[in-house]
């Protein structure tokens, strides 16, 4: 099975930076409906001071690349985002401290460990209308696929459709943390920006790394 390195994890934060530009409106749009329509443009902020990072960590490690990752989110993106995204990616770049390559399991659990620090911070659970309802089923599928001995295509292939579909499932929901859930049942019928910006995260990792086997 192929390795992510170092370089691959640089290439997903890359396109993380440029599907997050691209989408900036949209996340905007979906915000204006029940946030402060600000979500895509602090995404977008974000993501462009990870890039302004990214051609000095190609000989880092992926621990290093990821925690650097989390503290220029911190440090560029207002609201709630900045923490909860900062926070993903530091622990995240914990479990893989000093490694220059891994392999989809560890993948995973890097996954799962910035999962739990978005739950320490942010206190969500799962049906609460945030990225949690993305990233959650997202991990389960990914760590399916996994045990049944799926590559890593494949498993990817797993998580992002996982992801989609907790992304979607939100929009029925009732917000019960974070700005939207002052709108009460007004939150219902809505998608909520934060999954999405989750999915598409998910997503382009995909899209840099679908080639491995």
């Amino acid at each position: 099975m192929s390795e992510i390195t170092s370089s691959d994890v640089v290439k997903w934060l890359r396109l993380v930076a440029t599907t997050l530009k691209e989408n900036s409106d949209y996340l905007t749009e979906l915000d204006s409906a029940i946030g402060d329509a600000d979500h895509g443009i602090n995404m977008k902020r974000g993501f462009e001071k990870v890039e302004s990072k990214l051609d000095a960590m190609v000989d880092k490690d992926i621990g290093t690349i990821l925690k650097t990752a989390g503290m220029s989110l911190i440090g560029s993106v207002g609201g709630a985002s900045g923490p909860l995204y900062g926070t993903f990616f530091i622990e995240a770049g914990k479990e893989v401290a000093g490694k220059d390559s891994i392999g989809i399991n560890e993948f995973a659990a890097l996954i799962k460990r910035g999962l739990q620090g978005i739950l320490k911070i942010g206190k969500a659970q799962r049906g609460d209308k945030t990225m949690v309802d993305a990233l959650i089923p997202a991990i389960e599928a990914l760590e399916t696929a996994i045990k049944g001995g799926s590559k890593i295509h494949d498993a990817l292939k797993s998580m992002v459709e996982a992801a989609h579909t907790g992304m979607k499932n939100t929009i029925p929901m009732l917000a019960k943390k974070g700005r939207a859930s002052y709108l009460g049942d007004r939150s219902i019928g809505h998608q909520d920006p934060g999954a999405t910006s989750l999915y598409l995260i998910l997503k382009s990792a995909y899209d840099a790394w679908h080639d491995k086997e």
